[in-house]
Formats: structure tokens, sequence, C-alpha cells
């Protein structure tokens, strides 16, 4: 339940107030939401390079035990 008395406008202008305020949690909620999206991506990205460099290590690995046989 709301407690109406510690917000500092008229009764009239409090549920307008209290859906301003929620529409602004909701959006930071989806912000952050958005930037947890981003960092995942991020990851993904990261973890990809090293599964690439991995890959180009052991090419490069395999490619000098042929040149040394």
């Amino acid at each position: 339940m709301i407690d109406y008395t510690s917000l500092n406008t008229t009764w009239a202008a409090k549920p307008i107030s209290i859906a301003k305020h929620t529409l602004r949690d909701t959006d930071r909620e989806r912000e952050r939401e958005r930037e947890r999206e981003r960092e995942r991506e991020r990851e993904r990205e990261r973890e990809r390079e090293r599964e690439r460099e991995k890959r180009e290590t052991k090419k490069e690995t395999e490619s000098e035990k042929d040149i040394l046989r």
C-alpha cells in the first residue's frame, strides 16, 4: 500500500505522480536489462575470440609438427 501522506502533491496529482515514478522505474529496469544483455553479448564475443585463438594456435602447432616431420 502506498503512503500518500509522504508525497508532497495534491490528492488529485498523486495517482499521476505514482504512475510517473512507476514508468521511471520500469524504464530504469529496461535500461538495466539492456545493459546486462550488452554485457552478455560482449562476453560471448570474448569467448568466440578465445576459441578462435585456440584453433589458430592449434593449427600453428600442427603446421610446425608437419614441418618437423
